[in-house]
């Protein structure tokens, strides 16, 4: 099943925001429209037989509709403030447990290794991690506003019942909504449907109130108003649940597609079939309804599968029947499943185990874009230090093409390092303390002691932000042998710590980050993409979504020239290479640049500049991912630190990249 790409999908996703808004305020029209035909009936006799629609435009038909859409519109707003904390206020709305990252279970250090490898391997940070320790069935979904802030949650049953290759197809598909930008359209249906469901639960109030009272109350004149009350809440929850239905209805519409995307791209980044096919098999033999939240329906349209029992599931449901999301996988996957069901074969053989990989193949960079390569392997994770990639010269036109996917090289990378990493050091990653110790030694590994112990001193002491010579002590080594092409991805493996700070925590780190770049009078590529990266990720907004406020270049034309400046220079050797460079990718915007390269950027121009790309319409990024590769691919080299940059240029964009 072939997928679209990235930036479509992620304009694709945006449509269907601006769709589900579009047809939120038709529901709101429609269920307005009804409450006052109700409105009309009850006071029809109480006044002059006016027409309904002279009746609209009087005082009474205003006001009552006034108070249908401010009640509507706060049962929305209400929700939508509830989960601006993005998705770990998901996560806890439905009862699950953050996973500690050092965790000795052997299900969840499984689910980790798995979710980190395929961070790793499609250039996001590492998503927080939650389990619902109540549910035995096998579900799972993601939640946030953008790829860098995501967290995923799975069942108990899910980390109990699936195999590895199974779980790595549940992963696949999760990351596949991470990458496409699903997660924003989740969050926000959440909200929407919460306002419809606004009235359905003033009505069933009413009806409570109203019918549970005048069955308790002794027989007086009350209980005709009580009796009133409660037919009038019938009539609510009535008008409510049938704009329910529809909210429903058309959350299962953009849902299924997206299931079904979600499914093909699993395949596409395991490419194992059986993997999330023997998934799907498990949840048709058993269920994947969630039973210990309150939350299930609203929870159906993010979740792997359906998640709350419902009539109507044929129209409703907001996922394809298991057997056809099967046989859509991969044809005759369902008769061969459910042939080695009934030989009985143990559940260890019923999958083919993905071939592990067995070399990192740094081929030319046409090829790691398109797919696989097909060149000669290469050694393991020793050429990481060297410092540039052989490639071939190559059109960097499509350098776009890698964001949002998971490539055999990349996945083969993750594996490798992840191997490599020494258990202490691992682990310290997982902690806070950990995770800030390694930005100082990310800053600091390669300079003599002397020099090192000098830019460590200019730290203010802290117990917990301040330099920790037993901590660093244990990152360097291990920093200096695997080298310059692995310091991002390890960075991702802590952002799950980092992002357990508090807000002035926060800004102490970025303060002694600061420092330490700006101890030696100079700023390398690499300390600009730490600081710019840190801020990023670490600011207050983080887990905010980006609107988009830009649908042309032209608007932001100094900020383009700001960055394809800055790559330029750091793609060639003299003013006079960086000067044609600047020339030629500028040509790909604007006949003419308005200014000639800037001789230096600094970390505020470059945040600004930064901030201001990533509101560009997701369709006109992909000119910018391309303008700044072919400026460190012109010379048919990519040097590690022109492709950190590269990467940190993608990040900020919200367009993650795998590493090369």
């Amino acid at each position: 099943m072939a997928t679209p790409g990235f930036f479509q999908r992620q304009a694709n996703a945006r449509r269907n925001t601006s769709l589900l808004v579009v047809l939120f305020l038709t529901a709101v029209v429609l269920i307005t429209l009804a409450v006052c035909l109700v409105g009309y009936l009850v006071t029809r006799s109480e006044s002059s037989p006016l027409p309904f629609h002279h009746w609209l435009l009087s005082s009474h038909g205003m006001t009552t509709a006034a108070a249908v859409v401010i009640l509507i519109g706060i049962g929305s707003l209400v929700r939508w403030a509830d989960l601006a904390g993005g998705g770990s206020r998901v996560a806890k709305m439905v009862g699950a447990r953050l996973i500690d990252p050092d965790t000795r279970d052997p299900d969840e250090r499984k689910l980790r290794n798995i979710v980190e490898e395929m961070a790793i391997a499609s250039g996001v940070s590492v998503p927080e991690l939650y389990v619902m320790d109540g549910e035995t069935s096998i579900n799972a979904f993601v939640a946030g506003y953008s790829p860098g802030e995501a967290v995923m949650v799975v069942t108990k049953g899910a980390l109990s019942q699936l195999d590895r290759d199974e779980l790595q197809g549940v992963v696949g598909h999760e990351f596949s909504h991470i990458l496409n930008g699903d997660m924003r359209l989740n969050v926000r249906l959440i909200a929407i449907l919460a306002g419809i469901l606004m009235i359905g639960q003033i009505g069933q109030f009413l009806l409570r109130a109203g019918f549970y009272g005048s069955a308790t109350r002794s027989r007086n004149s009350d209980n005709r108003a009580q009796f009133a009350m409660g037919v009038l809440g019938l009539v609510l929850m009535i008008i409510g649940y049938v704009g329910v239905f529809f909210g429903r209805l058309i959350q299962a519409a953009v849902s299924r597609q997206r299931e079904m995307l979600a499914d093909a791209s699993s395949v596409q980044f395991t490419r194992n079939p059986e993997g999330i096919g023997g998934a799907l098999f498990k949840i048709g033999m058993a269920s994947a309804y969630l039973d210990t939240t309150s939350h299930a329906s609203d929870m159906n349209h993010m979740c792997f599968g359906e998640s709350a029992r419902m009539k109507f599931s044929s129209l409703l449901a907001s996922h394809p029947p298991v057997n056809e999301r099967i046989n859509a996988i991969q044809p005759g996957l369902l008769a061969r499943l459910r042939s080695r069901l009934r030989d009985t074969e143990p559940s260890a053989r019923l999958q083919t185990n993905t071939p592990q990989p067995e070399a990192v193949q740094f081929a030319d960079l046409a090829n790691q874009v398109a797919g696989p390569a097909h060149g000669t392997p290469g050694a393991r994770l020793s050429p990481l230090r060297s410092s540039f990639i052989e490639t071939a010269p190559q059109p960097a036109t499509q350098l776009s093409t890698r964001v949002g996917t998971v490539t055999p090289q990349s996945e083969a990378f993750a594996a490798d390092l992840l191997q490599q990493l020494p258990a202490t050091f691992r682990n310290l990653l997982y902690t806070r303390a950990g995770a800030i110790q390694l930005c100082y030694g990310l800053l600091t590994y390669h300079l003599p002691v002397n020099e090192r112990e000098r830019c460590l001193a200019l730290l203010p002491e802290h117990t917990l932000m301040g330099e920790q010579q037993d901590i660093l002590a244990k990152l360097h080594p291990t920093l200096e042998t695997l080298g310059e092409a692995a310091r991002f991805p390890i960075l991702e493996l802590a952002m799950p710590a980092l992002r357990k700070l508090d807000a002035d925590e926060r800004r102490l780190l970025l303060s002694n980050v600061q420092k330490l770049v700006a101890a030696d009078n100079r700023l390398s590529l690499f300390e600009l993409a730490l600081n710019t990266f840190l801020n990023r990720h670490l600011a207050p907004n983080a887990e905010q979504a980006v609107p988009v406020r830009h649908r042309n270049y032209r608007s932001v034309r100094a900020d383009i020239e700001c960055v394809v400046g800055l790559f330029a220079r750091a793609g060639s050797h003299s003013q006079k290479e960086a000067a044609k460079l600047y020339q030629e990718a500028i040509a790909g915007f604007f006949s003419q640049p308005n200014q000639p390269p800037a001789s230096t950027v600094s970390v505020k121009e470059l945040q600004a500049a930064l901030a201001s790309l990533s509101r560009l319409s997701p369709l006109l990024k992909p000119g910018i991912i391309d303008a700044c590769g072919h400026c460190i691919a012109h010379d048919g080299k990519v040097e590690v630190r022109e492709y950190e940059l590269m990467r940190l240029v993608a990040d900020q964009l919200d367009c993650p990249m795998p590493p090369l």
